[in-house]
């Protein structure tokens, strides 16, 4: 029986792994660190210190976490039904116009909390929006959902640059931004939530996107593990002749499903455009979209996996921005090789200790 086929705890599946993944990625980085003359201890507790060691770098490293959990579980929820969603980022984009649409709109009417729900459903619309025609074309007409998304993240680069430039931008000056939104279309910070623990936001753009983010992690996990379109889903992305067989609608769960994921992409501008710089600007998702690929990968694909990964990277984010800064020799390209030899080990890697780890468990198992 191959290694991959052979079922082990959720322990081992869960943690285990992925944590001599991440072990492993460290090492490497600190080898790397070596070698350009820092010390790779010193330089993890600055990383540590950034990220978590006040108030203010945590809040940072919750921001972009945010991000982060928004667009892992628009790959995860993809990949359960067998599709490689790679076009977050594009989706992400495009909810963002969506949302700053009713910001625009509502901010001179009604509180926060009014505008709120509107601009929520107005990103996943988007994002869904902007996910369909992928989706159609790989389940009419057999078109690779790879290559379409990835051409759709081009395509809404580029319209997302006209309508800033052309349409939304405010007139007189020159950069391509809409206006700052009024408070009304504004998503408050969690100073309160961070007092809880004793600790000060300070600057840091922490706010109610993120817990936004974790009731979408909730309403996934429920989706996928709780309803029979969530089963429809898991069926397909194991077998294709096996839910043809039990009858189960490929075109409707293709559609259906790249539709949700499109929808949570886009809802990860809520965090950017209405919770950090209270309006809309050109490259605002800055990655995240390929990012939440490396995310959903080292989170298992389950919500509470992703939400860890999610937190993980965001500590690289806000530790490497410290680090890079603390020690002038580990600059910011270096701090994107740490983060590159994370997805590796996380995400292309991610078995390379199985055969092993399969050996020892049979082993002590029999025993």
């Amino acid at each position: 029986m191959s290694t991959a086929s052979v079922p082990l705890p959720n322990w081992i599946n869960y943690a285990l792994l992925p944590l001599i993944n991440l072990i492993l990625a460290f090492l490497v980085s600190g080898l790397v660190v070596w070698i350009i003359g820092e010390n790779p201890y010193d330089a993890l507790v600055l990383m540590l210190q950034g990220a978590l060691g006040r108030g203010e770098g945590i809040g940072f490293t919750l921001f972009y976490a945010t991000n982060f959990i928004f667009t892992g579980l628009s790959v995860a929820v993809a990949y359960h039904a067998g599709l490689f969603n790679i076009g977050s980022e594009g989706q992400a984009y495009v909810g963002g116009l969506g949302a700053a649409l009713v910001a625009l709109s509502l901010d001179h009417y009604v509180p926060w909390y009014v505008t709120m729900p509107f601009a929520v459903a107005a990103a996943a619309v988007f994002g869904a929006a902007w996910a369909f025609i992928p989706a159609w074309l790989q389940a009419k007409r057999g078109s690779h959902i790879v290559i379409t998304t990835i051409m759709f993240n081009f395509i809404g680069a580029a319209l997302m640059v006209y309508l800033l430039v052309n349409v939304l931008i405010v007139p007189g000056k020159m950069a391509p931004e809409t206006r700052t939104f009024l408070p009304g279309g504004q998503l408050p910070k969690l100073d309160w939530l961070m007092a809880l623990f004793g600790l000060k936001l300070g600057p840091a753009p922490f706010n109610v996107s993120f817990l936004i983010a974790l009731v979408m992690g909730a309403v996934v996990w429920v989706l996928i593990w709780r309803t029979k379109f969530g089963y429809e889903m898991r069926t397909l992305g194991i077998s294709r002749s096996a839910a043809a067989y039990a009858g189960i609608p490929y075109v409707k769960i293709v559609v259906i499903t790249m539709l949700i994921s499109g929808g949570l992409a886009g809802m990860m501008a809520l965090n950017p455009v209405m919770g950090a710089s209270a309006r809309l600007q050109v490259e605002f998702v800055g990655g995240a979209g390929f990012v939440g690929i490396a995310v959903s990968l080292m989170g298992r694909n389950h919500p509470v996996g992703i939400v860890l990964a999610a937190i993980l990277f965001g500590i690289l984010y806000q530790g490497g921005a410290e680090l890079s800064f603390d020690m002038p020799n580990i600059t910011r390209d270096m701090i994107v090789v740490i983060q590159g030899l994370v997805i590796l080990f996380a995400g292309a890697l991610e078995y390379m200790f199985r055969p092993a780890i399969v050996r020892i468990y049979q082993q002590l198992a029999r025993s």
